[in-house]
């Protein structure tokens, strides 16, 4: 028994090689649209350059929180215990840096005393004291007042400006 060939359809009409088949014509960039991606192209630079500036500001910001040898100085000086992992010292950071952001670093300065840095961890086991907890300095270096565990700024700016009166500079 003999086999019959399948005709198939003429390829004849059809392209061979995907270089046969055409593009669509390229639509010519009018001034409308290089004005529209003009805006676009500057709020989106604007806004990486807005948050590098954030994150510059705030390394700034971290690096000197963390320098403990200005306890002493002459200025009053509140010192957080912190433990970066921990939640709630994460909370007490934010409510400690929106209370000392009342005062300017010439009669209060804010640092932090990371338990993950030898001179931070020497500091608190100095004083005796874990984690969640502020240490309240003179403007001589020697300690006034413990504070443990969580606070809120509301409650921790009265605290703070007694501290300033009491223990700031005398003009």
């Amino acid at each position: 028994m003999k086999r019959k060939k399948l005709k198939t359809k003429s390829t004849k009409n059809s392209p061979s090689t995907p270089t046969d088949i055409k593009e669509p014509p390229k639509r010519k960039l009018t001034r409308r649209d290089f004005l529209g991606n003009s805006v676009m192209y500057s709020v989106g630079i604007a806004a990486v350059g807005g948050a590098g500036l954030y994150f510059a500001n705030t390394m700034v910001a971290s690096a000197r929180e963390g320098e403990l040898s200005d306890i002493g100085n002459g200025v009053p000086t509140v010192v957080q215990i912190h433990d970066p992992s921990c939640p709630t010292c994460n909370a007490l950071l934010c409510e400690v840096r929106d209370a000392s952001g009342n005062f300017d670093e010439t009669q209060l300065q804010f640092r932090v005393a990371n338990l993950n840095t030898d001179e931070g961890y020497a500091l608190a086991k100095e004083y005796g004291v874990g984690k969640i907890t502020l240490l309240l300095f003179d403007g001589d270096g020697n300690r006034r007042l413990t504070l443990p565990g969580m606070n809120e700024a509301e409650s921790l700016t009265p605290v703070f400006e007694r501290h300033v009166k009491r223990y700031g500079q005398k003009s």
